[in-house]
């Protein structure tokens, strides 16, 4: 499994009802201290396409938290 597959799955375990974008980013950097923001921002688009249909609310944290990363040096995720 690559680096990209295991956040992507970390991202899927993580998202959860209430679950915010910045929280989910808390954890990924957590279990994932080395991974590239690219790595985080695809992993994160690939998840949120996975769940979309059976977890929108989750999707939509997800959407938002690769947004909020794409091109950014020290993005600000949620509503914070």
């Amino acid at each position: 499994m690559t680096k990209q597959n295991e956040i992507k799955t970390a991202f899927v375990e993580l998202a959860k009802p209430g679950t915010t974008s910045k929280q989910l980013r808390k954890e990924i950097e957590k279990a994932f201290p080395k991974a590239s923001k690219k790595e985080i921002r695809l992993a994160a688009f690939s998840a949120m396409i996975e769940i979309v249909e059976q977890r929108p609310q989750e999707a939509t944290e997800l959407q938002d938290l690769a947004i909020t990363t794409n091109g950014t040096e020290n993005p600000t995720l949620g509503s914070d």
